[in-house]
């Protein structure tokens, strides 16, 4: 099986060199499972100083990202592969769901741009962009932090980068609801006891009370999930 290609465009790369050296992401490269390469988009900046932003027409605070040194790194990428996908993680864009996560890690070639200041100039988003995502409703200071969001997401769900891949399949989410509790040893702590059926061994019951935890958990916390899950059904 050929690796996931993931693109990163970003002005400040070196954001990238930690969680690329540990953890999930690590592990997926080294096991060959996924191929990771940032660019910094400062190698395509204008002049002298390899200016990537400027004022905005119209004034106002902050700066935007030129259309030039974008359009220059993205069309270079696109002349050496296809890409299923050019992401653009924007407060704007569509909620980034487990259902997209899955659907992404079964993709070939993806590419993340990485906004940064105040915004982007439109046209990138216009001409370049097929794929404007949301990790919530809040904003931090650059798609960096978004876009290592998706692509652990992603990753994770690709077989074998997990050392048990049914640990992945009964995730939150992957079933249009909340996981439920989940318990380790000691089978008693400072008073609180494990639920008996947890321990009884009885796989079917297990299920049975996983699924209706599952099930409170959800109507408790995320409501909302449950409306979704009646209507696609």
């Amino acid at each position: 099986m050929e690796p996931l290609r993931i693109d990163v465009i970003s002005v400040i790369p070196g954001f990238f060199d930690s969680p690329l050296q540990n953890g999930l992401l690590a592990i997926a490269r080294k096991k060959q499972y996924a191929e990771i390469h940032v660019h910094n988009l400062h190698d395509y900046g204008l002049g002298r100083y390899r200016q990537v932003d400027d004022t905005p027409f119209g004034g106002g605070a902050g700066m935007v990202i030129r259309p030039e040194p974008v359009f220059a790194c993205v069309e270079k990428l696109l002349e050496e592969r296809e890409y299923d996908w050019v992401i653009f993680p924007t407060p704007d864009g569509k909620p980034f769901d487990q259902p997209l996560a899955n659907r992404l890690s079964r993709t070939k070639n993806i590419m993340l741009l990485c906004g940064h200041y105040k915004a982007v100039d439109d046209r990138i988003r216009q001409m370049l962009v097929t794929m404007e995502v949301s990790i919530g409703d809040v904003v931090v200071s650059g798609g960096e932090i978004p876009s290592l969001v998706i692509m652990d997401a992603v990753v994770r769900l690709i077989p074998g980068v997990i050392g048990d891949g049914e640990s992945a399949l009964t995730d939150s989410f992957q079933t249009g609801m909340l996981d439920s509790a989940y318990y380790t040893r000691p089978a008693e702590f400072r008073g609180m006891k494990v639920p008996d059926v947890l321990l009884s061994g009885h796989h079917r019951n297990i299920e049975k009370w996983r699924y209706e935890n599952a099930l409170q958990r959800t109507l408790q916390r995320r409501p909302d999930l449950l409306d979704k899950k009646i209507f696609n059904e």
